[in-house]
């Protein structure tokens, strides 16, 4: 039954659950006093909304306050430290405080009778284990991390197969040995069944699992679990990071390099600059693991903001992977020759994508018994499908992309999930033929399959695997030797780790990486280096790699190919401080976009003008540079046109001040454009 609450002079602000960057204020009632934290509902407008208290405050007197209609008991209050978090996430990405709050709690309400009946489906109960002696390089990071007490910021760089989880795995036994929690981040992709029943197998019913693939229930069920205290240790993607924990000793990001942590709808915070927030206000250490570690992340350790620590080896002294790069463009050019020196003489029966260093691999690899994965970061059988006589191209409605061919009449766009079907003859000048062009996973895995009648072949991507359940099969087969080739995009290149798997094939090292965006180079690198290190992690043998690129001269490969990340990341940070990109300035995005281009980009000249006024009226904003309005690089998706206006500025409270600023109100607008501010934006698309 809801309190209600008994009107008062005094008042109390709030933060709504509504577009709201500023708390309210309401009354408060006399008896008991609302406490910071406590879940209430309150009057906005016509309608009743949640919304949370942060304090008091004296009215000014100059209107009547409304007053608070009840408390919600189905929310238990908030922790302070949450709240001080919550608050500053909402100041720095310039997100509404209710909206922020709001993120705190489970999907729905409780159920007592469902979590008293049962247990948790989402962690498996598996054997119990014990921890294995850890290297040398393991014991000097573990003691050097758990030396350190309060809160600190450990980057733990350790080379792919180093054993980083291991050092996760002892550290948090430390904290719960002291009676506190630990909340350890992965990228979604990496949360796989294989993770998860290694933390619960070191540490049986005391981990609880937060992410996308669960049901509501099972999420609620979840959180209820660690909020509570059932639950000491919580594994999650970046949203379980909203879980309300009050009694952290230990945060872990693994992967912390990866773009996903960044979340780029609605409140656009990276998951790990708020973690480390977070382990501040809680004054606890927070470790960030990476074999290729961001850019940011390394230039904070080489400044010494960061503690370095550093594993070098793989586990076992094991070797790391053998890196073949081979030059496609030559592939190209002996074929050009063939045909010129003989046209009698028959070109290579093996696909356009493939080369003979890749087959011969391949080849001897299936007849050793072990497994082949193949990486293309591309869905579907073609990028584009064109007219030979037109050149007509199938083209979404709805965003400025071509669409992508799945099977064989099946087209999709990848963004908003438009559909249709490819005809017999091209819809425009309904003569020539539509022909595919380009590649995708479907084309690869049918290939394979000709090429290897006998083998098993299997394909991890969204289209095939759209489910844990999917996930779990796949996982079980490749552990269990079942499959000898599998086909996938980045599903595969992280958080996996398989027994057979002896070669790792990149067919097409360049995809993704002309993007207009600077960190291209750093995160063609990353992926690289990921994926490489799926290859040769069990046994004797010396894994294999094979990259297939026509840009073989480029740093990124050059350097994957060396295993050199801190060259890389040496040479990359000296152009970043030329150009003063991350880490040495920062940078907001302000996307403008609307149903209609004429209003966009009337509403993009008017921000670009009110930046600029800004300049000239105020000093401290000579430093920040203006750059652009221009069309996005997708310039219209899901059916809204879309602008893009850059800063970059010499410090993050410069540049936050300047955004708080300019879009201090949008009214001027314009009716149906939106203006989204992206603080220390990853996705310039």
């Amino acid at each position: 039954m809801d309190t209600p609450f008994t009107p008062s002079n005094e008042g109390i602000e709030v933060a709504v659950d509504a577009p709201l960057m500023e708390p309210l204020t309401y009354k408060n009632r006399d008896n008991p006093p609302c406490a910071r934290g406590t879940s209430v509902i309150v009057p906005l407008g016509s309608r009743k909304v949640k919304a949370v208290v942060l304090g008091f405050s004296k009215p000014s007197g100059e209107y009547e306050l409304k007053p608070i209609e009840t408390t919600d008991p189905s929310r238990p209050a908030l922790p302070d430290r949450f709240i001080r978090w919550a608050q500053w996430l909402s100041k720095y990405y310039l997100h509404p405080i209710g909206q922020v709050i709001n993120s705190a709690f489970p999907p729905l309400k409780r159920l007592e009778k469902e979590r008293a009946s049962k247990k948790s489906p989402v962690v498996p109960q598996v054997e119990t284990s014990s921890p294995p002696d850890l290297t040398e390089g393991q014991k000097s990071c573990y003691q050097n991390i758990s030396s350190e007490q309060g809160f600190n910021v450990h980057l733990l760089h350790g080379v792919t197969g180093s054993g980083k989880t291991e050092v996760y795995l002892h550290l948090i036994e430390d904290v719960l040995q002291q009676g506190q929690q630990a909340l350890v981040l992965v990228p979604e992709i990496s949360l796989t069944p294989q993770l998860i029943a290694r933390f619960s197998a070191r540490f049986p019913d005391q981990v609880a699992v937060i992410h996308s693939h669960l049901t509501s229930r099972e999420k609620t069920n979840q959180w209820w679990e660690v909020v509570e205290g059932n639950k000491k240790i919580l594994v999650g993607a970046r949203s379980a990071m909203f879980c309300p924990l009050d009694n952290l000793g230990l945060i872990v990001i693994d992967e912390e390099h990866e773009p996903s942590f960044k979340q780029e709808e609605k409140l656009k915070y990276h998951a790990r600059d708020a973690a480390v927030m977070l382990a501040k206000i809680h004054d606890c250490p927070i470790v960030l693991g990476s074999a290729t570690p961001s850019l940011e992340s390394w230039h904070n350790a080489q400044l010494g903001k960061y503690k370095l620590h550093q594993m070098k080896n793989r586990v076992s002294e094991r070797k790391m992977p053998e890196i073949t790069v081979v030059d496609m463009r030559q592939k190209r050019r002996d074929q050009k020759r063939e045909k010129n020196e003989n046209t009698t003489i028959k070109e290579s029966d093996l696909p356009f994508w493939l080369s003979e260093e890749l087959f011969e691999k391949m080849k001897h690899t299936y007849e050793q018994g072990e497994q082949t994965a193949l990486f293309l970061n591309r869905r579907g059988v073609a990028q584009t499908t064109q007219c030979s006589s037109c050149g007509y191209v199938y083209e979404c409605p709805n965003c400025a992309i071509s669409l992508t061919l799945h099977g064989k009449r099946d087209l999709v766009c990848h963004y908003c999930n438009y559909t249709d079907r490819l005809g017999d003859v091209c819809p425009q000048c309904h003569e020539g033929d539509v022909t595919p062009l380009g590649l995708g996973t479907e084309l690869v895995e049918s290939d394979i399959q000709k090429l290897f009648p006998d083998a098993v072949v299997a394909r991890a991507d969204r289209d095939e695997i759209q489910n844990r359940e999917d996930l779990e099969d796949l996982i079980l087969r490749m552990e269990t030797g079942q499959i000898q080739f599998l086909i996938g995009t980045q599903m595969i290149a992280k958080g996996l780790d398989f027994p057979f798997l002896r070669l790792v094939g990149m067919v097409m090292a360049d995809v993704g990486f002309n993007l207009p965006d600077f960190r291209t180079s750093e995160r063609r690198f990353q992926l690289l280096t990921q994926v490489a290190g799926r290859s040769g992690r069990h046994g004797e043998k010396i894994g294999q790699v094979v990259i297939q690129t026509y840009n073989p001269e480029h740093v990124s490969i050059t350097f994957t190919q060396q295993n050199d990340y801190e060259g890389f990341a040496e040479h990359e940070l000296q152009l970043r401080q030329e150009l003063h990109y991350p880490p040495f300035g920062r940078l907001a995005s302000l996307r403008i976009q609307g149903m209609h281009h004429d209003r966009v980009e009337r509403a993009s000249d008017t921000l670009q003008r009110r930046a600029m006024h800004l300049k000239e009226i105020m000093p401290e904003y000579d430093d920040v540079s203006v750059l652009g309005p221009t069309p996005s690089p997708i310039a219209k998706l899901r059916g809204k046109f879309r602008y893009l206006l850059l800063l970059k500025g010499p410090n993050a409270h410069v540049i936050n001040q300047y955004c708080r600023q300019l879009v201090a109100t949008t009214k001027w607008a314009g009716t149906g454009v939106k203006i989204q501010v992206d603080i220390d934006p990853l996705n310039m698309l």
